[in-house]
């Protein structure tokens, strides 16, 4: 399913995921809660939850090189928790670029509390990057309440580099991590308050 993007919509996937167009390979585009479009490649397959929205990222063992992206917008009022649960198998290595832009010019609040959780399998290496950012002329708050929960298994190597840039006006970020033998977690947080 392709749905049009606003400049709007365009302007928030570029400074949240470096996104000009579609990407290709594996991706998944949400905007106010519906789906933009979305591809699986042969490694790594998007499905949506049955149970909560959002989405499961199944990347297959062995996979190397790869890059999924998974940016929300956000450009109306009310959204709140999407859950995204990562699978990553044994011996990968791969990137996956996510965030969520907000655009409000209303009076009232834009949440987006997204609930992230990363199975990562034996000795498979992940980069993670998740920016958040905020824009609008109205005076409703931009909130940005991140879950990261992380299960890494034996000699497993996850970095995550969570960048908040200007235009968020309340965040309250959650991390949490379980690492087996020689895994290893680098955690890399920006904060950029703005008003």
């Amino acid at each position: 399913m392709a749905v049009d993007l606003s400049p709007i919509d365009e302007n928030l996937l570029a400074e949240i995921a470096n996104m000009h167009g579609m990407p290709k390979g594996a991706f998944n585009v949400r905007k106010d809660g519906e789906l933009v479009e979305r591809h699986s490649s042969a490694y790594i397959d998007i499905e949506t939850k049955t149970d909560n929205p959002g989405i499961n990222i199944h990347i297959a063992p062995g996979t190397k090189g790869e890059t999924v992206y998974i940016p929300v917008i956000v450009t109306k009022s009310g959204l709140k928790d999407v859950y995204n649960t990562f699978y990553v198998g044994d011996d990968c290595d791969v990137t996956i670029i996510a965030g969520c832009g907000i655009h409000n010019d209303s009076h009232d609040a834009s949440e987006h509390d997204g609930i992230h959780s990363f199975y990562i399998g034996k000795n498979a290496r992940i980069r993670y990057v998740e920016k958040h950012y905020g824009e609008g002329e109205g005076t409703g708050e931009r909130i940005l309440n991140p879950t990261t929960n992380v299960y890494l298994e034996e000699g497993a190597y996850c970095e995550m580099e969570m960048v908040q840039l200007r235009g968020v006006t309340s965040t309250v970020r959650d991390t949490n991590a379980e690492l087996a033998a020689d895994a290893k977690l680098v955690l890399i947080e920006k904060l950029l308050t703005h008003d």
